[in-house]
């Protein structure tokens, strides 16, 4: 027979209404399970937008400081390449090369880049790069940027809750068989004399 069966019916808040039955324990679990589901929530919005605004301007500071530069192969990229790829105009196949640029200050920098397969060298090819003229990937856009801070805030917001959640679940667990633990004492100490008082 299911466990249900012995519980009843379902009775929602019982443990904040009044009871001559109630005992200390169902208002101690009460609290507890009301701070757990408070913690969670909390504790997952909180972390959640904290993350998603941390990404989301790391990602727009992205946007401004990086910049393009036309750089030029080094030395003639590996791969076969058709008329077009000849002159670095065709979208086919990308391999990495050697590629050099020269920054703001002249100074020249070298770096591996993608670029189309065969490119000879000189071949110019478009590179992003930091303040520093450090090669970098093209930065997100706003909407790529919203998106991946939605998504990481949603992550970090689900992993700050399942803490609270869990320390929840662990002590109404305990608080759970505790409880059981009074109840099988107080049975052994009272059943005897209900078989007296039946039979």
């Amino acid at each position: 027979m299911p466990l249900k069966a012995f519980r009843g019916p379902k009775v929602w808040l019982w443990r904040w209404r009044r009871n001559p039955l109630k005992r200390r324990a169902d208002t101690l679990e009460a609290w507890v399970l009301l701070g757990a589901w408070l913690f969670t929530l909390l504790a997952g919005v909180l972390a959640g937008l904290a993350a998603a605004r941390s990404v989301e301007g790391g990602l727009a500071r992205e946007r401004v400081e990086w910049h393009p530069v036309v750089a030029h192969v080094v030395e003639q990229a590996p791969g076969r390449t058709g008329s077009e790829s000849e002159s670095g105009s065709s979208g086919g196949e990308r391999v990495w090369a050697r590629v050099g640029w020269t920054v703001d200050n002249g100074s020249v920098h070298t770096g591996q880049a993608r670029v189309p397969a065969g490119s000879k060298a000189g071949t110019p090819v478009t590179v992003w790069t930091d303040p520093q003229g450090h090669l970098v990937t093209r930065p997100a856009t706003a909407s790529e940027a919203h998106l991946r801070s939605a998504l990481i805030g949603s992550l970090v917001g689900l992993s700050a809750a399942a803490v609270p959640f869990v320390a929840g679940l662990v002590a109404r667990g305990r608080l759970e068989r505790r409880r059981m633990d009074r109840w099988d004492a107080e049975w052994s100490r009272l059943g005897p004399q209900w078989g007296r008082m039946t039979g």
